[in-house]
């Protein structure tokens, strides 16, 4: 069977929707690819992020990715010495080009750092606000209610399974893992499929000893080994610093007879397991995670 691959968009910031997005879609558009793409709404509080300081990895991957320059020296100073501008707001024609050309748009976050930092404190109602403050966004714009989330650093709590549930949302890619399952947390057994990232992603692989431009777009289709693989891909990173080298993955995948998807259809077509969620951690990523752990 030849591999199938969803390429998962994460858009944190200012930069990587009003410059990234319009390059990831225009390579999509080339290369006839449907994207899943996950939109930050709110503010843009990137410089808040330097509270990971003490996170074990957390200054080394800064170095790795050479993070000044693909995130920009704005940007890691939006929300502390500079204000944090509103990211959808700014242009909406992107999440509207985004939706006309076929993607499967979701919604990230209203705040990013906010929620990847601070979801484990939050009780359900204030996760449901923020959620609903990015969806109403997502309406106005395109009219249409979402039914798709994926959450900031890949981070889950019984609040946010929960809102999901209860917003009836088609699916949700919470997590990482290595196949689509119903998630159970504690007691809770939640009825929205889980999609999870099964590769590792560029900034988590960047600046490793042998990982160049040349040979990444064979690393990682070395790790098409799961049924349905997830590759997440950021519009701040391979939208603009690495576009090049992740065009290069995209043709080597088409040479070799990958099949794309979107997650919406992966949602659709899998048979799900029950998997509890559990927290760990990853190479090359800061922190902890919300991981696909055994079967219940």
């Amino acid at each position: 069977m030849t591999p199938r691959l969803a390429v998962k968009v994460d858009v944190d910031t200012l930069r990587g929707y009003v410059t990234g997005m319009p390059r990831l879609l225009g390579l999509f558009e080339k290369h006839g690819i449907r994207a899943s793409i996950f939109f930050s709404f709110g503010p843009d509080n990137s410089g808040k992020a330097i509270r990971r300081i003490f996170r074990r990895g957390f200054l080394s991957k800064m170095v790795r990715t050479r993070a000044p320059s693909t995130y920009g020296f704005k940007t890691l100073l939006y929300g502390t010495l500079l204000p944090a501008p509103m990211i959808v707001d700014a242009n909406p024609d992107i999440l509207r080009r985004s939706c006309m050309e076929g993607h499967d748009c979701g919604i990230h976050a209203w705040d990013h750092v906010l929620v990847q930092d601070k979801l484990h404190a939050m009780a359900e109602d204030d996760f449901e606000a923020l959620y609903r403050k990015a969806a109403a966004k997502y309406e106005k714009i395109l009219g249409v209610r979402p039914t798709s989330y994926a959450a900031p650093g890949w981070q889950a709590s019984r609040a946010s399974l929960a809102t999901e549930e209860r917003l009836g949302l088609k699916y949700a890619s919470d997590t990482r893992g290595h196949s689509p399952f119903l998630p159970v947390m504690g007691d809770f057994h939640c009825a929205v499929p889980q999609i999870p990232t099964t590769l590792p992603t560029m900034d988590e692989l960047w600046g490793l000893p042998g990982i160049t431009e040349e040979t990444l777009p064979d690393i990682w289709m070395k790790g098409l080994q799961n049924e349905w693989n997830v590759l997440t891909v950021h519009a701040e990173m391979e939208g603009i610093s690495q576009l090049g080298c992740f065009e290069k993955f995209l043709e080597t995948a088409k040479a070799r007879g990958v099949t794309f998807l979107t997650l919406e259809e992966i949602a659709g077509l899998a048979i799900l397991d029950r998997h509890e969620i559990v927290q760990a951690t990853l190479p090359g990523r800061a922190g902890t995670l919300a991981v696909q752990g055994n079967p219940v």
